[in-house]
C-alpha cells in the first residue's frame, strides 16, 4: 500500500513557546492511525501543518502526494477535517451550516449528508446557538465525512458525544476506510485507539513515539501523561 502521509524531519516553534521537534512519519493508506498525546504535546501543530495551514521551519510534508505547501488547496479538497473546536455562526441553522460546507467545495452533498444525519441523530432544523456541545461536534463530523474524501482527520472528535453516537461514528469511520479512505483520530482516549486504531503514535514534549502496536498499556499511556506534567 502508498503512504497517503509522509513527514519527514518537521519542526515548528513557536519563539519560546513548544512546538515539534524533527518530527518523523508515514500513514499508509487505508489505515486508522491514532495519534495520541497530552494537550501542548505537538498533535494539532503536527495536524496543522500537514494540512497547510502552518508555516513550518524546517521539514518536508507529502499528503495523498502532494506537497503540504505547494498543493495546499488541492489537498484540502480530498480531506475531511475536523478541528477539536467546533465553530460556527450562532445563528446559522444547522442544515444551512452543512448545505455551506459542501457549496464551499462546489458539490452536492445532500444525499450522503442525509444519511449522515439520520445516523447521528443530528437536528437540522435547529440553530447552532441552541445546540450543546456533543451537538456542535456531530454537526461538524457531517460537515467533514459528506464530500466522502479520501483522508480523514479527526482532533479530539468525541468529546462531548454520548456513548451510543460515539459507537456510531466509529462504524462511519469503518466503513468510509472499507471503501478506500484513510483516516487519522487524535484522541486522549485510549481505548478509543486501542479499540479501533491498527497503527499509532504518541506525541510528547513535541516530539514524535511510533509505536509498533496500538494496543497501548495504560500503565505507559499515564506514564506519558505524567513525565509531561513534571517537565
Amino acid at each position: 500500500m502508498s503512504n497517503i502521509i509522509e513527514i519527514n524531519g518537521l519542526t515548528k516553534s513557536y519563539g519560546k513557546a513548544r512546538g515539534v521537534i524533527d518530527v518523523s512519519l508515514s500513514v499508509k493508506e487505508g489505515d486508522i492511525f491514532g495519534f495520541l498525546g497530552p494537550n501542548g504535546a505537538g498533535k494539532s501543530t503536527t495536524i496543522r501543518s500537514m494540512l497547510g495551514f502552518l508555516k513550518i521551519d524546517s521539514g518536508d510534508i507529502k499528503v495523498l502526494g502532494m506537497d503540504s505547501v505547494k498543493d495546499h488547496e488541492e489537498i484540502l479538497k480530498n480531506v475531511g477535517y475536523m478541528p477539536s473546536e467546533a465553530w460556527f455562526y450562532d445563528t446559522m441553522r444547522v442544515s444551512d451550516v452543512i448545505r455551506y460546507a459542501a457549496d464551499v467545495r462546489g458539490l452536492d452533498c445532500t444525499e450522503e449528508a442525509g444519511k449522515l444525519c439520520e445516523r447521528l441523530k443530528v437536528a437540522t432544523d435547529k440553530r447552532i446557538k441552541e445546540l450543546s456541545l456533543g451537538n456542535r461536534k456531530k454537526v461538524s463530523i457531517v460537515c467533514a465525512m459528506q464530500h466522502r474524501p479520501r483522508l480523514f482527520i479527526f482532533d479530539e472528535p468525541t468529546s462531548g458525544l454520548d456513548p451510543l453516537i460515539q459507537k456510531k461514528f466509529f462504524d462511519l469511520i469503518n466503513e468510509y476506510v472499507a471503501a478506500g479512505a484513510t483516516c487519522i483520530l487524535s484522541t486522549h482516549v485510549l481505548s478509543e485507539v486501542n479499540r479501533y486504531c491498527r497503527n499509532a503514535a504518541i506525541m510528547r514534549e513535541g516530539r514524535l513515539t511510533l509505536l509498533d502496536s496500538p494496543k497501548i498499556d495504560e500503565d505507559l499511556f499515564l506514564k506519558f501523561y505524567e513525565d509531561e506534567e513534571e517537565a
